[in-house]
């Protein structure tokens, strides 16, 4: 897939294509179900699929105080609309003066002028234009004037609940720690990205090093609590026969036991003490809450605890548990 950062990387060549548009915060099934109408139309034509998304997310722009957090970083949007098969990716960067424009100046400068749509592929609740004053009857009725097709695509909802899958949603499943619901939501597992930094270095001390991102930074964090994942190197190179994916019990809250105050992400890879993850950029994939977070009286009773936490976590992992580590230096830390 190609990704065009700005209208000025649009190829002059480009031919006509099918596009879409929208900032696709999370990429959940509904979004999907749009982006696969958007593919297949363009495949039955033999046309180029091509959607536009905003960066950053245009509530950063006109409500900044609101501080939403986005789903999926933008790497990660990137990743998750390749995975649909499109064709390219616009990427435009949402500003007060990009905002200005009304939606008819919108569509044709971008879907007419710079993507040259046949079809424009829009989902019944999308916004687009000067205070979001353009919908999918806005689009139907330009397309008409202006020469393209429009394929409004009716909202999807969960057949299971009847609920309309949403960006909205993920984010109340995630402040509640249910990120096995979010997941089905998304259709993946729930991600958050960042650097690992340095920490107390009391899970080394206690024989489980983690890998340490900072709450604030990493994207939309889940309650806190333990949970069971997996840690992804996406900017290392793999070694031979290495696994793209390394087991992991991740730790969310303040480390109340020590009564830690800054919120941090703590992952630890399961039975893997060798690893030097300082500085590099990881993502943690968050498959399923084992428990709250809790204080704990003394060392003692949070290692059997960490210990039970590590087991489950193998256990719904499907992979092996590691020994318990028998090293417990204080001093170390």
């Amino acid at each position: 897939m190609q990704v065009w950062d700005g209208a000025a990387q649009v190829p002059a060549d480009l031919g006509t294509t099918v596009a879409t548009l929208g900032v696709f915060d999370g990429v959940h099934r509904g979004h999907q179900h749009v982006l696969g109408i958007t593919v297949a139309e363009a495949e039955a034509r033999d046309l180029t699929s091509v959607a536009i998304t905003f960066h950053p997310h245009p509530a950063h722009v006109h409500r900044p105080a609101q501080e939403l957090p986005l789903i999926s970083s933008l790497p990660d949007r990137l990743e998750r609309l390749a995975g649909t098969g499109l064709d390219a990716v616009l990427v435009v960067a949402y500003t007060h003066d990009f905002a200005q424009a009304t939606a008819e100046e919108f569509v044709r400068r971008y879907l007419l002028e710079i993507l040259h749509a046949r079809i424009v592929v829009i989902g019944e609740d999308a916004r687009f234009g000067r205070g979001n004053t353009g919908d999918a009857a806005t689009m139907t009725e330009l397309g008409r004037r202006l020469g393209f097709e429009v394929r409004v695509v009716p909202d999807r909802a969960d057949p299971a609940t009847g609920r309309r899958w949403s960006s909205t949603w993920v984010r109340q499943l995630l402040a509640g720690g249910d990120v096995a619901a979010a997941a089905h939501v998304l259709g993946r597992p729930h991600r958050v990205r960042g650097l690992v930094v340095h920490g107390a270095k009391r899970g080394r001390a206690l024989g489980y090093p983690t890998a340490n991102l900072h709450a604030a930074d990493a994207g939309v964090v889940p309650a806190d609590g333990v949970y069971a994942g997996w840690l992804l190197r996406p900017s290392h190179p793999p070694d031979a026969g290495a696994p793209a994916r390394l087991p992991a019990a991740i730790s969310v809250g303040t480390n109340p036991t020590f009564d830690g105050t800054e919120r941090t992400v703590e992952a630890y890879v399961l039975g893997r003490t060798d690893l030097d993850l300082y500085d590099e950029e990881v993502v943690v994939e968050l498959v399923e809450r084992l428990r709250p977070m809790i204080g704990f009286a003394d060392v003692t009773a949070l290692l059997d605890q960490m210990a039970d936490d590590v087991a489950r976590a193998a256990d719904l992992l499907g992979v092996p548990a590691p020994a318990r580590p028998d090293v417990y230096a204080p001093e170390s830390g």
